[in-house]
C-alpha cells in the first residue's frame, strides 16, 4: 500500500468524522437538552480525530463542531440565541475557539502520553479534550458576558451548578466512548501507515 493511499484512507476518515459530527448537531443524538442549555456529546468524535489523526486534523473536526454550534444561534438554541444578541464576536469565538482546541489538544498530547502506556493514554487525553471543550466554554461566557443580564447570583448559582452536572456527564459518557472508539480506529490508522511503509 502506498502513502498515497495511506493519506486518502486519513481524509476519508476525517470526512466521516466530520459527518457525524454534523449528523449529531442537528439530532437527538449530539445533545441532551436540559431548559435554557444543553450537554454536547460532539465532543466525542473531534477527541477521535486528535487522537488518531493528530492536531491538524483534530483541529478541522473542532471548527466543523464550533460551526454547527454557531449555526444553532440563529433560533436554534435558546442559550446561544440569547448570547448571540448580546454579543456575536464573542458568542462566535465561544463557539469555535474551545472546539478547535479540543482535536488540538487530543492530537498533541496522546502521543506525549502514549509512552506511560496506551490505556493509560487514551483515557487521559480523552478526559483532557473534554475538559477542554466544558472548561474554556464556561470561561469564555462568563468573562464576555459577565456584565451582561445573565449576570447576577441567581444565575450564576443555576449556571454553576448545571455546568458542574454537565462536566461530569459530558466526561462519563465522552471519556468512555472516546477512548474505546480511539483505540480501535487508532489500531486500524497503524495498519494502514505499516502497510504503506512495507
Amino acid at each position: 500500500m502506498t502513502n498515497t493511499n495511506s493519506k486518502v484512507r486519513q481524509t476519508a476518515l476525517t470526512a466521516i468524522l466530520a459527518a457525524i459530527v454534523i449528523l449529531m448537531a442537528f439530532t437527538p443524538l449530539g445533545y441532551l437538552r436540559m431548559g435554557p442549555v444543553s450537554i454536547t456529546f460532539l465532543v466525542i468524535p473531534v477527541v477521535i480525530g486528535g487522537i488518531v489523526l493528530g492536531p491538524v486534523r483534530g483541529a478541522f473536526l473542532g471548527a466543523v463542531f464550533g460551526a454547527t454550534s454557531f449555526i444553532q444561534c440563529f433560533g436554534m438554541d435558546a442559550f446561544g440565541t440569547a448570547l448571540f444578541a448580546l454579543n456575536p464576536a464573542a458568542t462566535a469565538a465561544a463557539c469555535f475557539a474551545p472546539r478547535i482546541l479540543i482535536g488540538v489538544v487530543a492530537g498533541l498530547l496522546f502521543p506525549a502520553l502514549k509512552r506511560f502506556g496506551e490505556a493509560a493514554a487514551f483515557v487521559c487525553t480523552a478526559v483532557a479534550g473534554t475538559l477542554t471543550n466544558t472548561i474554556l466554554f464556561i470561561g469564555m461566557v462568563v468573562t464576555f458576558f459577565r456584565n451582561s443580564y445573565f449576570g447576577g447570583s441567581p444565575f450564576w448559582t443555576v449556571f454553576l451548578g448545571f455546568f458542574s452536572f454537565n462536566v461530569a456527564l459530558e466526561l462519563a459518557v465522552g471519556v468512555a466512548a472516546s477512548a474505546a472508539l480511539s483505540a480501535v480506529l487508532t489500531r486500524y490508522v497503524l495498519q494502514t501507515r505499516r502497510g504503506a511503509a512495507a
